[in-house]
């Protein structure tokens, strides 16, 4: 087997529940067992592979749970729900790739890695929280848990009203350098879910869980220029890339440099909640040095690294 290098792929949250009547834990471990065998192949081709994934219908779920036993048992606070993902989700992608592994004969062991990122104390995000998280309430006991637990609160298009938490940027993976002595020693990891545990840190570099949400791209991104990846693949629901999408002039795109990336920027070809943070986060990548990133859905992963499908982003 010819090696191709490292790859950093990140696996949507949302990618793991088909729709409303598949949410299950079982159902997402269904979808979670369909993905990894597109991983597999990538690592029968020769790819060493690191896997994010993303958590925030999950994250949505135990927060739910919380609320709907606060008066059994105490409540998780954000960073907790975030580690509870991560080790559910791992739980899955860890397992799936086993036994796919045991089915193809391939001699491959998978470690999941709870992970924090850090981010900035100081970033504009806290002071602006606007990530909507947890169930809907009403405005008396959405105004309770501003006042008693110092919750932002925002009333959502007239669904109720919502708890906001800050989306800072990361800076740092805790855990990467254990993830790369994992890579060097044949293992492949599964990690940053949910962009990783928000944390903040001290002077003295003491950690703390800090209440907001990473974009699982973002983390990604860290962690792939961190561990000097050689490719940076975002697998997503569609095939390819597009712009002027969902209009008559829409264009699948093969290919796009840098400077053709922050152009279509400018001109507002990408969605703020879709498609434009996951260019951001591989313009990141890019500027870091990194060689190529691909954006492709989980079945056309391997088509897509043979040159027949996907959109690849280069500098």
């Amino acid at each position: 087997m010819q090696k191709k290098g490292l790859a950093v792929i990140a696996v949507g949250g949302n990618a793991l529940i088909k729709d409303k009547n598949h949410q299950s834990q079982h159902d997402q471990y269904q979808c979670a067992a369909d993905t990894m065998v597109h991983i597999a192949d990538m690592i029968l081709d020769g790819w060493d592979v690191v896997i994010t994934h993303g958590n925030g219908p999950q994250v949505g779920f135990i927060l739910r749970r919380s609320e709907l036993a606060a008066h059994e048992v105490h409540e998780n606070p954000l960073d907790y729900c975030g580690a509870e993902s991560q080790g559910s989700i791992g739980y899955m992608f860890a397992q799936s790739l086993h036994n796919e592994f045991l089915h193809r004969g391939i001699d491959k062991n998978v470690v999941s890695v709870v992970t924090q990122t850090i981010v900035d104390r100081n970033d504009p995000a806290f002071q602006n929280p606007t990530k909507p998280i947890g169930g809907f309430m009403d405005e008396a006991a959405a105004r309770e848990k501003r006042e008693n637990e110092g919750w932002t609160v925002v009333e959502d298009a007239g669904r109720g009203w919502r708890r906001v938490v800050a989306s800072p940027i990361p800076t740092r993976i805790v855990e990467a350098d254990g993830i790369r002595t994992l890579i060097d020693n044949g293992f492949v990891v599964v990690a940053v879910g949910g962009g990783g545990i928000p944390v903040v840190e001290d002077a003295e570099g003491n950690l703390s869980g800090a209440m907001a949400v990473i974009d699982k791209d973002f983390g990604t991104s860290i962690l792939a220029s961190s561990l000097q990846a050689d490719l940076f693949i975002i697998s997503t629901a569609v095939e390819k890339v597009a712009i002027n999408f969902n209009t008559p002039e829409q264009k699948w795109l093969d290919q796009l440099t840098v400077e053709e990336a922050k152009a279509y920027i400018k001109q507002g070809h990408f969605a703020k909640g879709s498609m434009l943070p996951k260019i951001e986060a591989i313009l990141k990548y890019m500027e870091k040095g990194g060689k190529k990133a691909l954006i492709t859905d989980p079945e056309h992963i391997r088509e897509a690294l043979a040159g027949k499908t996907g959109t690849w982003i280069v500098p």
